[in-house]
């Protein structure tokens, strides 16, 4: 987990869990921003739109820029589930998942169009179900 997480409601704060290892490897040597795609992640969370948990692998090694979005505690509470991406990097895709992020995310808001071709279809169980 990043080390910026005073002050955050975890009501209303979707988290993100992003690999370490393969943040920005869709992009390539090719990436100005400061940082890559990890550094982009890292200033949602350093910005207060969600928090970033960090980790050296998903499992989903042969997608790329695998980012999972995480319900808050509102989220979960409307039965919001994780949703997961591949291939989610660069400014203009980081900036859809940045508005979804602070209108909601996952269970709060519908995941945006530009968005859908990313989504990884994971079967869920729910023991409660």
């Amino acid at each position: 987990m990043s080390g910026s997480q005073t002050d955050k409601s975890t009501a209303s704060v979707p988290g993100l869990t992003a690999c370490s290892l393969c943040a920005g490897e869709t992009l390539g040597g090719h990436d100005p921003a400061p940082g890559g795609q990890r550094g982009r992640l890292e200033r949602l969370d350093v910005e207060g739109v969600a928090r970033l948990t960090l980790s050296e692998c998903l499992d989903e090694c042969e997608r790329g820029d695998v980012v999972v979005a995480r319900p808050s505690a509102a989220g979960r509470a409307v039965r919001g589930r994780p949703v997961w991406f591949e291939r989610l990097a660069g400014d203009e895709q980081t900036g859809v998942l940045r508005t979804w992020l602070v209108e909601g995310g996952p269970g709060v808001a519908a995941v945006p169009r530009p968005l859908m071709p990313l989504v990884i279809e994971r079967r869920v169980t729910d023991a409660a179900e």
